[in-house]
């Protein structure tokens, strides 16, 4: 009897476009050689790195991923090994065919490297703003944990403490005037995260519109806008703790770019009650 696995052993570009931002994404593993991940300044959104070659331990977000894809400069030889070594994990593990080479040619967003903001995959980043989230403060944190750093750290503290406690803990202050990232002309800081990591795609192009609308009382901007404030306003009277809020409208956000996603590729859905 053949009992040999059916499971791919690499997965493409175009399957994975679509899943990525969201809670059903697999964790990318950048596992490129040290000279090849320097020389680059990009990585597929969410990705974490591994230099296995250099004899660094897994990372301990192997122990909570139900499935990884690995990938490197081509979809070859280092991207084979660094899938079969987190399926060592009894984790479900592929590579990415034709590696982040390829992944660069379609129209996949990518996240550009930002060690000012110290964000490069290698390590945690840390992000200050003021409390008493709305929109804005939950919006980032959901963009950059979905696209840019699944293990960021977020706080949230008064506005007259921002800057000083960014400078002692190490952390970037966003969405207050001076911040690296804060509002600018009509565009606000979800905008300006999107632009500092030239993170793109329809898709989320759709989803600044509507969070821009909301947070900036732009409510004629997009139809879902006035929506997205309504359910924000509501879960803020609902819930006073500033994580426990951010947390609690994370699936929020999951479920709008879900939506999102199909709209762009599709067309917008309708539901309507008709009676056989």
């Amino acid at each position: 009897m053949d009992t040999a696995s059916t499971q791919p052993l690499s997965t493409s570009s175009a399957d994975l476009s679509r899943v990525i931002g969201t809670p059903n994404a697999p964790l990318f593993v950048d596992v490129r050689k040290t000279e090849d991940f320097v020389a680059s300044d990009y990585f597929i959104p969410g990705a974490i790195r591994w230099n296995y070659d250099a004899g660094d331990a897994a990372p301990v977000e192997i122990n909570d991923a139900t499935s990884a894809v690995a990938y490197c400069v081509k979809g070859q030889h280092v991207g084979i090994t660094g899938a079969e070594k987190l399926r060592s994990f009894s984790r479900d593990a592929t590579f990415l065919e034709g590696g982040l080479r390829q992944w660069l040619t379609t129209d996949a967003p990518r996240v550009k490297k930002r060690a000012d903001f110290g964000v490069t995959g290698e390590s945690v980043s840390r992000w200050v703003t003021r409390a008493q989230p709305k929109i804005d403060r939950i919006a980032c944190p959901w963009l950059v944990r979905r696209f840019i750093d699944p293990r960021a750290e977020f706080f949230y503290v008064p506005t007259s403490e921002v800057f000083a406690f960014a400078k002692a803990n190490n952390a970037v202050a966003y969405d207050i005037p001076g911040a690296p990232i804060e509002h600018t002309g009509p565009l606000c800081s979800f905008d300006n995260f999107l632009r500092a990591f030239e993170l793109t795609s329809p898709a989320l192009e759709r989803m600044a519109s509507i969070v821009r609308g909301a947070d900036t009382d732009a409510l004629n901007l997009t139809p879902q806008s006035a929506g997205l404030l309504a359910i924000s306003l509501g879960f803020s009277k609902n819930i006073a703790a500033d994580h426990v809020m951010l947390n609690a409208m994370m699936p929020v956000y999951d479920a709008l770019y879900r939506w999102v996603l199909d709209a762009v590729e599709f067309s917008d859905e309708k539901h309507n009650w008709k009676p056989a």
